[in-house]
Formats: structure tokens, C-alpha cells, sequence
């Protein structure tokens, strides 16, 4: 491949300017997460809303909770699954083109910030910061976090562009 067919093909794929989006999520959930732990004790909870508190709360599992009882191999589980997507999503990030593709990158980004966010917490804590609980009356949707909240919008995005956005641009001939 020459010089130029590089440059031209760089130029045209890769999503990287959607970084900034990862990061921007990465600083968000560290710095919420950084205030809510200097401010609350383990499980402390201050009602914001009749139906959101802030907690503070130790999750060693994945989403719910799942496999927090485990003996601890899962934290190092949590991490290298983390980061294994983490690298497919930058690859595809790489590979994405530029134009026409904005919605997918900035899901991509989004997913790939929380998830970092998440791996940033098991590797310097062993366990992973809650403190958004969402409730009514005393029914409680377990605790989450700004990088499970980006996870969760990517997720949402892709899933919806896989449902409704790739179909119209069939229809369309694209």
C-alpha cells in the first residue's frame, strides 16, 4: 500500500475524534464517585427525590450485583472481560468510518468509557462504586453509576440503530 492509499484510508476510517467521549465519561464517573465516597459512609443514603437517593455502596460483582458473593476470582474476571471488549470496541472504533456513522461511534464510546470507568475502580479498590439508587415506595432498582448509566445508552443506541436506523438506510439504498 503506498504513502498516499495510507493517509486516504486514515483520513476516511476511524472514530477516534469520539474519544474525547470515553474520556469525558471516564472523568465524570471517577470524579462523582471520588465526591459521593468523600461525603457518605458505606451504605449511608441521602434522599434527593421521593424516588432517587444518593448510597453509597461496594459492589465486588457485575451488573446487580451478579456473582458479588463469589470468593474474588471475579474481580479479575470483571477486569479482563472489561478490558477484552474495551480492545474490540477501539478496534472497531478504528474501522469505523468517519462519515455517516456518528450515532454507532458515539455509542461505541460510551460503552467504552463505562467500562473503563468500572476497571479503573476494580483494579485501585477491588470493587466497584454504586451510589445512584432509583426507588418507589419499597421497590428499589439496585444501585448504579455514571459509567453504568454510559454503558446502558451505548447499549441502548446500538441496539437501536441495529433495529431501526441500518434498516432505513437499506431501504434508502445506502
Amino acid at each position: 500500500m503506498s504513502e498516499a492509499d495510507d493517509k486516504l484510508r486514515t483520513t476516511q476510517h476511524g472514530a477516534w475524534p469520539w474519544l474525547w467521549l470515553s474520556a469525558a465519561v471516564i472523568v465524570l464517573d471517577q470524579l462523582s464517585k471520588y465526591i459521593v465516597a468523600g461525603h457518605l459512609a458505606l451504605y449511608d443514603s441521602i434522599r434527593v427525590l421521593p424516588v432517587f437517593n444518593l448510597v453509597l455502596l461496594h459492589n465486588t460483582g457485575a451488573a446487580w450485583s451478579f456473582l458479588a458473593g463469589a470468593s474474588g476470582w471475579q474481580r479479575w474476571f470483571f477486569i479482563l472481560l472489561a478490558l477484552a471488549v474495551s480492545v474490540v470496541i477501539i478496534i472497531w472504533l478504528r474501522h469505523l468510518p468517519r462519515a455517516g456513522h456518528r450515532w454507532r461511534a458515539a455509542a461505541l464510546a460510551l460503552v467504552l468509557g463505562g467500562a473503563l470507568g468500572n476497571v479503573i475502580d476494580r483494579v485501585r479498590l477491588g470493587y466497584v462504586i454504586d451510589f445512584i439508587q432509583v426507588h418507589y415506595q419499597n421497590w428499589y432498582y439496585p444501585a448504579f453509576n455514571v459509567a453504568d448509566s454510559a454503558i446502558t445508552v451505548g447499549a441502548v443506541m446500538l441496539i437501536l440503530e441495529g433495529l431501526f436506523m441500518r434498516h432505513a438506510d437499506r431501504q434508502a439504498g445506502t
